[in-house]
């Protein structure tokens, strides 16, 4: 089972880290999909409702990390589920991916 485990393993961090490449390619044509605009627009939502210290830590480069649930407070319900649409995953899908990455995201554009 040892081998059988590694390469469970290896194939699903592959998957994960294409999974996430294409997060990011895809991310930019969603959000101009959006009244968010672009990635900028929204860092700016995401301060105003009330992750200005999440995000102030990510644009310096330190780790704050966040809920799904902190996400969809921010950018609001209906602009989740346009993300989700277009992704073509449910809105609880698409908050847990950008919980996940979001940060990471936003600390790259700042650098």
């Amino acid at each position: 089972m040892g081998l059988l485990d590694s390469l469970t393993s290896g194939l699903k961090g592959t998957l994960e880290q294409v999974a996430v490449d294409e997060f990011r390619s895809l991310l930019p044509v969603a959000l101009a999909k959006t009244n968010f605009g672009d990635l900028q627009g929204v860092v700016t939502q995401l301060q105003q409702g009330g992750l200005a210290n999440e995000v102030q830590t990510w644009l310096s480069g330190g780790q704050a990390s966040v809920t799904p649930q902190q996400i969809e407070a921010a950018l609001g319900s209906d602009q989740v589920k346009q993300l989700a649409q277009h992704f073509g995953v449910d809105p609880a899908s698409a908050l847990n991916v950008l919980a996940q990455h979001l940060p990471t995201l936003v600390a790259k554009s700042a650098g």
